[in-house]
């Protein structure tokens, strides 16, 4: 397990600071120590050796509001978040189902959520929380931990918003797709892409590849081979590591049907260049942040389909509180249907109701843009100033 595997760590890091701290000139010394949330026990050489630590939480207010009331929520009942009917009420988040709170926070005895348990600790024990997001992306969650809501029975750390945080493509080795998105009208395209780790099963690749095909929109198509206990090894009796190409993926002559309009690309893309490009005009991705801030960073607005995580919680809020994205419905079991899909591109892509999602998206980028020229810090006493 990850947090485990971190913790074993801690003396290699307590020795790499102890001589920083001892070799190194008085000015040069370090003065705290910022820890990825995932490597939260990093605290504890921080405490050993008499420096401030501050935790970096990759995501937004919204689920940082959620770890940090977490430690509420576990003594206010006894019952696993997914055998919990009803709504979970956190300040200054919108109301979800018990069933969408982060996906490994769940299961009550799992071990990972005691190590979310403890983290939430951590958390509020920190010197300070830093989060990539900004005050007009969600200020209603900003502002009820600036006030301490979601820590009432303790202090609530400072918490700075750095963002937007949005990584630059090192390197752009997809050159075609770039020249073929030159080739189309401005914002025409529609991207979809789910993440590093999103993947889909057969079946539902087939249904994603109905709905473009019936939506008749342009796109860019990022796909990843199903999983290795897909139904699909065992009917090409290949194995999973091997290649067996888009034609055997997909739905016999979607690519050639398709091809004036459509491009797929097998694994990935260069994300932050193709939503910086004029010629897309919709995105469709799994809710994890660092796509959202992608996106509003490039003013495109967004169909959102949450895979794992914390992505439903992340849907709630923009989908429901500031109507910055529409969203997909999902069966049982995550499964999404080639009408639901196809309704949903061509309502972002074509409608009056897509058109005001766009509009919100670009305020914004506006708003992200002006976020940029200065740090913003939220103290516990409801205070908002600069960040140094």
């Amino acid at each position: 397990m990850y947090f485990e595997y971190a913790r074993l760590n801690n003396p290699n890091l307590h020795q790499a600071l102890s001589e920083l701290l001892s070799t190194s000139k008085p000015s040069q010394k370090p003065k705290a120590l910022i820890v990825d949330f995932f490597y939260g026990s990093g605290a504890e050489v921080a405490a050993a050796l008499c420096l401030p630590a501050y935790y970096y939480f990759p995501s937004g207010a919204n689920p940082l509001a959620a770890f940090l009331y977490l430690l509420t929520l576990h003594k206010l009942t006894n019952t696993s978040f997914k055998d919990l009917d009803g709504n979970v009420v956190i300040p200054g988040v919108p109301p979800i189902p018990a069933k969408h709170m982060p996906s490994r926070m769940l299961d009550r005895s799992s071990r990972i959520y005691d190590h979310f348990l403890e983290t939430s600790v951590r958390l509020v024990g920190s010197a300070g929380l830093i989060s990539n997001t900004f005050e007009a992306l969600e200020p209603r969650a900003v502002k009820a931990i600036s006030e301490g809501l979601c820590v009432p029975d303790g202090r609530t750390p400072l918490v700075y918003c750095i963002g937007p945080l949005v990584a630059a493509d090192d390197h752009i080795s997809e050159q075609d797709c770039l020249s073929w998105l030159d080739s189309h009208p401005s914002r025409s395209v529609l991207f979809m892409t789910f993440g590093s780790i999103g993947v889909f099963s057969s079946k539902q690749l087939r249904e994603i590849a109905h709905a473009l095909e019936r939506s008749g929109v342009r796109f860019l198509w990022v796909v990843r081979n199903p999983p290795p206990h897909d139904e699909i090894w065992r009917s090409l009796a290949i194995k999973p590591v091997d290649d067996p190409g888009m034609d055997a993926i997909l739905p016999s002559g979607f690519t050639e049907r398709t091809k004036d309009r459509g491009l797929v690309l097998k694994s990935r893309a260069p994300q932050v260049a193709v939503l910086s490009h004029d010629s897309v005009g919709g995105f469709v991705s799994h809710c994890g942040w660092n796509s959202v801030m992608e996106a509003v960073c490039a003013g495109v607005p967004m169909i959102v389909w949450p895979l794992y995580a914390e992505h439903k919680l992340i849907r709630a809020y923009l989908a429901g509180e500031m109507k910055l994205v529409l969203w997909v419905a999902e069966m049982e079991g995550g499964f999404v249907t080639t009408d639901e899909l196809a309704g949903r591109i061509t309502e972002l892509m074509c409608s009056e109701k897509g058109r005001g999602v766009r509009e919100r998206v670009v305020e914004m980028r506006n708003a992200a843009r002006e976020a940029l020229s200065e740090g913003v810090v939220a103290g516990g006493d409801g205070q908002v100033g600069g960040l140094v």
